[in-house]
C-alpha cells in the first residue's frame, strides 16, 4: 500500500471536471499537497495508507471556491456607507475615509479580518483590488489562504502612490518580492475605465503581455460609467478597450452590467472573462448583468463579492444563489444556469480568469488540494436529492465544515485554525473607534 497524508471520504464529490458529474462514495487522496487519486471509496481503502483519514459521512467535498473580485482590506468600511448610489458612496463616504486611513496596517488588519470571514464560507482563493498589495499578501499568508493582490492603478494621488507610474513600480515591486510565494500571484488592477487615462491603460496592456498578467478592471458597471465615457472618448468602454488592444484572454471585466448583444459577442470572441458580483450589483442599483446571455455566447464568467463595504458579505455562496436567481428572473427562462453551471462559475471559471486553472478548481489528480466540505446533515438541507441542488438553492457558508490549501487544514469543524479571534476583534475595534472619530 502506499502511504499518503490525507484520504477523504465524503458522501459526495462534485469535481467540477468533468462538467455536471457528482460522485457517490469516492475519495480523495492528498499527498504533499497535490490531489494524487479520485476513485472509489473501497479502492482507495485497499490501495493507501493514509496518514489520516477523514469519513465525512453527511458531506459534499467540492474544490475551494475562487473570489474573482473583491477590495478585500474594506471590510474595515462594512455598513460605513450604505443605502447609496456608487458615485455618491465613493465620492462622499469612501474616497474620504480612505484618504484619512488607508496605510499598511489598514490593509494588513481589513484583509485578514477578509480572510477569516472567506475561509470560513469554503474560498480558498481571492482576486484582489487595493492599495499596498504586499500587505494584503502577507494577510493572506497569515492566515494560510490563496490570493492574487492587484497592482492597482488609478491617476490621481493617494497616501500610498503618486500617479500612475508610481503606482505600476510599486505593484511590480511586490511582485518580485513575492514571486517565490506559491499561494500569491499577481494581477494588473487598473481600477476603472473613469480613473485611468489611455496612456496607462497601454502601458497596462503591454506589462499584461510581457508578464503574462490578467488585467483586473471595473467595466461597464453603471450607466453612468457609460455615458462619461461617450462625452469623453466618444464610444463605449468596451470599443474604448478594443481600440487599445485590451479585449483579450487577459481581460476580467469586473461587473459587466450595461452589456448590449454586440459587446457580449465581443466578450466572448476575444476569450475576455467576466467578475459577477450580482449582490453588490443589486445593492448599489448598478442594474442585472445579462449572465444567461453571456453564457449562452461562450463567455466564460466567474463570482465575485466585491468589498464588504459595498456587499456587505464575502460570501460565495450568497453569490452563487443570487447568480442562479438573477438569471432566471432577467431572463425569464427558469432552465438557464442550472446548478453546475454555477458550481463552475464560483471554481474553475474563476481559476481559468486568473490564469490557474492548471493548479486549483477542480479536482483532478495532480492539482493542488485546494477542498471545501460542506456538510448536509443540518434540518435546513433535508432532505437531499441532489447535493448540488442543494449547495445553490438550500445550503449557506455557515455549513462549510473543512477547508484546506495546498492540503493544508484551514478550517476544522467551522473554525479557521490560523486566526485568532480574540486579536483580530481587537485590531478591528481600534479602527472603529479611528474611523468614527
Amino acid at each position: 500500500m502506499q502511504t499518503v497524508d490525507l484520504l477523504i471520504e465524503p458522501r459526495w464529490l462534485i469535481p467540477v471536471e468533468p462538467a455536471g458529474a457528482t460522485l457517490r462514495d469516492h475519495a480523495v487522496a492528498v499527498d504533499r499537497g497535490l490531489i494524487l487519486d479520485v476513485l472509489p471509496a473501497g479502492e482507495a481503502r485497499l490501495r493507501y495508507a493514509p496518514r489520516q483519514r477523514l469519513e465525512l459521512a453527511d458531506h459534499v467535498l467540492l474544490p475551494g471556491l475562487v473570489n474573482l473580485h473583491t477590495h478585500a482590506a474594506m471590510t474595515l468600511l462594512r455598513g460605513y456607507a450604505d443605502d447609496m448610489t456608487l458615485m455618491d458612496w465613493l465620492k462622499t463616504r469612501v474616497w474620504p475615509a480612505e484618504i484619512r486611513h488607508a496605510s499598511p496596517q489598514f490593509v494588513y488588519d481589513g484583509t485578514l479580518l477578509a480572510c477569516a470571514e472567506m475561509l470560513r464560507g469554503g474560498v480558498t482563493c481571492f482576486n484582489d483590488m487595493y492599495f499596498y498589495p504586499e500587505q494584503a499578501a502577507a494577510a493572506a499568508l497569515a492566515a494560510g489562504m490563496r490570493s492574487v493582490p492587484g497592482i492597482i492603478v488609478i491617476e490621481f494621488p493617494t497616501g500610498y502612490a503618486s500617479d500612475a507610474e508610481d503606482y505600476l513600480a510599486k505593484g511590480l515591486a511586490a511582485r518580485d518580492a513575492l514571486r517565490d510565494e506559491p499561494l500569491v500571484s499577481f494581477c494588473l488592477a487598473p481600477h476603472a475605465p473613469y480613473t485611468v487615462s489611455d496612456r496607462s491603460f497601454e502601458r497596462i496592456g503591454t506589462l499584461s503581455e510581457q508578464l503574462d498578467l490578467p488585467i483586473h478592471v471595473h467595466l461597464h458597471e453603471t450607466a453612468h460609467e457609460i455615458e462619461q465615457s461617450l462625452a469623453e472618448h466618444g464610444v463605449r468602454p468596451i470599443a474604448r478597450f478594443a481600440r487599445l488592444g485590451l479585449l483579450g484572454p487577459n481581460l476580467i471585466a469586473v461587473h459587466a452590467v450595461h452589456v448590449d448583444d454586440g459587446e457580449i459577442a465581443q466578450l466572448a470572441q476575444t476569450g475576455c472573462f467576466v467578475a459577477h458580483c450580482p449582490t453588490s450589483n443589486m445593492k448599489l442599483a448598478s442594474g442585472v448583468a445579462p449572465v444567461a446571455a453571456m453564457a449562452a455566447r461562450g463567455v466564460r464568467v466567474g463570482l465575485g463579492t466585491d468589498g464588504a463595504a459595498s456587499n456587505n458579505r464575502l460570501d460565495l455562496f450568497q453569490e452563487m444563489r443570487h447568480a442562479a436567481l438573477l438569471a432566471k428572473v432577467a431572463s425569464g427562462d427558469a432552465t438557464v444556469l442550472d446548478v453546475h453551471q454555477v458550481l463552475r462559475m464560483a471554481t474553475l471559471h474563476g481559476a481559468m480568469a486568473l490564469g490557474l486553472e492548471r493548479r486549483i478548481g477542480s479536482i483532478l489528480p495532480g492539482k493542488e488540494a485546494d477542498l471545501c466540505a460542506v456538510d448536509l446533515s443540518g434540518i435546513e438541507t433535508q432532505p437531499c436529492y441532489d447535493p448540488a441542488s442543494q449547495l445553490i438553492y438550500a445550503a449557506g457558508r455557515e455549513s462549510v465544515s473543512h477547508v484546506w490549501v495546498r492540503g493544508a487544514l484551514r478550517v476544522e469543524a467551522g473554525k479557521v485554525l490560523q486566526i485568532s479571534n480574540n486579536s483580530l476583534t481587537g485590531a478591528i475595534n481600534l479602527w472603529r473607534n479611528k474611523i468614527e472619530s
